[in-house]
């Protein structure tokens, strides 16, 4: 083979792998669940940190992830919403439009859970600084809906109509076509706001998305109970175990350890621990890394790990 052939196959081949791992639109027409982003508020590796479980994500960015966000497309009416508005939004943003491009998909709403700054911060990218958005509708529960109106510089979104505030009640299902949301309060650290999950459920499956939480003994409802009403459970995992966080008291830090949350659904049948995906992991959370010991016990138990670029039929 001469040289110049010899180029010209392997250009053609490195053009095909591009093209085979290049996000395509999605032409079906089932609804589903898209994962944005899998870390905790501050995304990985969080600012500030340079010790040894934040490097790898500094030297090699294709190790960094984005705050938790899931997108819901809905391919039939040409819809998708967000599921939190993070600091990482404007990459977000590119990931859904790879999924479903703009000329064929308006962004109908975006549903927020707390006021917790990897929840709402992305807002401002809405903002008369940025993109300058028109009316895209933020659902927010009441006291959410309150802050953001009365607080700059989440007030100035609103009064430049930027985004339209859209009022949620717990336990009040929210049509969106063939489609329905219903948020559900948990308890958390409430400084500004409420906090809820969502039940997000579509024409043939139903799904859990809890990404704050306290103690699983905090919540009025039994989780395993929960977990068996729905198809997908993207729930709290912040932290794997006890002593996460050198010199921190973590009782003070209540979220469900991940160890805490397996033994809790540990009576599930194989077929329901199938459903569970952990997500909203802290930079220090060894489920980051697919290759740990830690990764690899989760998987072992019969329960998933989320990713970003996941995607859940509905």
């Amino acid at each position: 083979m001469s040289m110049k052939l010899y180029v010209a196959v392997c250009a053609a081949l490195m053009s095909l792998l591009s093209l085979a791992e290049e996000p395509k639109a999605d032409d079906s027409q089932e609804s589903y669940l898209y994962v944005l982003g899998v870390a905790q508020d501050a995304g990985y590796p969080q600012a500030g940190c340079y010790q040894s479980h934040c490097m790898p994500g500094w030297q090699d960015p294709l190790l960094r992830r984005g705050a938790t966000a899931i997108a819901l497309v809905d391919p039939e009416a040409k819809a998708k919403y967000l599921f939190e508005a993070t600091p990482n939004l404007p990459e977000q943003l590119y990931a859904l439009e790879l999924q479903a491009p703009s000329e064929q998909y308006s962004l109908e709403g975006v549903f927020l859970t707390h006021a917790h700054i990897g929840h709402y911060g992305g807002l401002m990218f809405f903002g008369h600084e940025s993109m300058g958005s028109k009316n895209i509708p933020v659902y927010a529960m009441p006291k959410m809906h309150s802050y953001l109106s009365s607080n700059g510089p989440w007030s100035q979104l609103v009064k430049y109509r930027n985004i339209t505030l859209r009022p949620l009640l717990p336990d009040r299902l929210v049509k969106l076509g063939g489609l329905s949301v219903t948020p559900f309060l948990v308890p958390h650290r409430d400084e500004f706001s409420e906090t809820v999950g969502y039940t997000i459920t579509g024409m043939n499956k139903s799904a859990l998305f809890i990404p704050d939480i306290n103690k699983w003994a905090r919540w009025e409802l039994d989780i395993a109970e929960v977990v068996q009403d729905v198809d997908y459970a993207l729930i709290d995992a912040t932290f794997y175990s006890d002593g996460e966080l050198p010199g921190r008291d973590m009782s003070k830090i209540p979220h469900p350890l991940v160890t805490e949350t397996m033994a809790a659904l540990d009576g599930l049948s194989a077929e329901d621990k199938k459903k569970v995906w952990f997500i909203h992991f802290n930079h220090t959370n060894p489920l980051l890394r697919e290759d740990s010991k830690e990764s690899q016990t989760v998987i072992s138990k019969g329960f998933n790990i989320a990713f970003e670029g996941l995607r859940l039929g509905l």
